[in-house]
């Protein structure tokens, strides 16, 4: 009589047993969020590789197929200086605080523009990204959070630009100085950052519902320039108006910006620190709404 043997281990149907008993371990659970304060923000930090690839592509297709290319990021900000500085230095007569007008002027746009292309380009989360928000899971957030750590970059060359032309005028005899301002460099940025950010994913979230929104956003980020001291000191406005001015968040962080580098300008902690305290405010109330609306934006938009 043969007997039959079999080597290798358990049976097939054996293993299945044993894979049944066995509970599966899942690197990734999704489930509906069940508060305005289930904000997940860990997530983030797992999905950190996407993000830093969103801003490659936010870094690299914003002047792809064009003519002059990154040659953008420098010509933008020289543009709206000369005009600046023609129309409101020369023509209009404006106070630059002793100042080179160049400076002046260019010292305000470089930080302006970073916090605008944040609310601008963040405002348009939702409704740019619904083909990629519909088809798989990923934090929302790091599509916003992309953008504004790709326009630090644009920020930092340009800033560049800016040290350029303050050694330019620091060997030509400029009264130029440096104070211990420059410290809180890095902490204006990261205002700016949060200003733009908040600000950004609430109008985004609100796009979701009023279309009209959209519209009024470009318009408003002119206007709401020159409520801020971009194109003329705070210490040349009246006194009775003043208070408007220092309600903007951003009004203080660009007085403490040329404050830091140029040696002229308004600082004050107080101010500085009520406009840190609003960013804060509206970064957080811009990260509740964005939550709740990223909940059911697919069956609106």
């Amino acid at each position: 009589m043969t007997r039959e043997v079999r080597r290798g281990g358990p049976s097939a149907q054996a293993r299945g047993a044993a894979t049944a008993q066995r509970p599966t371990e899942w690197t990734l659970v999704i489930r509906p969020r069940s508060s305005w304060l289930d904000l997940r923000l860990a997530d983030l930090w797992l999905y950190r590789d996407l993000v830093m690839l969103f801003v490659r592509r936010d870094f690299v297709s914003q002047y792809k197929q064009t003519i002059l290319g990154p040659l953008w990021f420098i010509l933008q900000p020289l543009l709206t200086t000369l005009t600046f500085t023609i129309i409101f230095g020369n023509i209009a007569q404006l106070s630059t605080d002793g100042l080179p007008k160049v400076l002046f002027y260019l010292s305000g746009v470089t930080p302006w523009n970073y916090f605008a292309d944040c609310l601008t380009k963040t405002s348009e989360t939702f409704n740019a990204n619904t083909a990629i928000f519909g088809k798989v899971y990923f934090p929302r957030l790091a599509v916003p959070l992309s953008i504004v750590i790709s326009n630090l970059i644009r920020f930092a060359v340009q800033f560049v630009l800016l040290a350029g032309f303050y050694c330019f005028f620091l060997i030509h005899g400029a009264a130029l100085r440096f104070t211990a301002g420059v410290l809180l460099l890095p902490l204006l940025v990261l205002l700016m950052g949060a200003l733009g950010l908040g600000s950004g994913i609430i109008v985004s979230s609100l796009t979701t519902r009023y279309r009209d929104l959209r519209l009024l956003v470009q318009f408003g980020v002119q206007l709401l320039m020159y409520s801020t001291p971009v194109i003329y000191p705070l210490s040349k406005l009246p006194e009775q108006y003043r208070w408007i001015m220092l309600a903007n968040p951003m009004t203080p962080i660009i007085e403490t910006f040329r404050y830091a580098l140029l040696g002229s300008g308004t600082f004050s902690w107080t101010y500085l620190g009520l406009s840190a305290a609003m960013c804060l405010l509206i970064l957080i109330c811009g990260i509740l709404l964005f939550n709740r609306v990223e909940r059911t934006f697919m069956d609106t938009v």
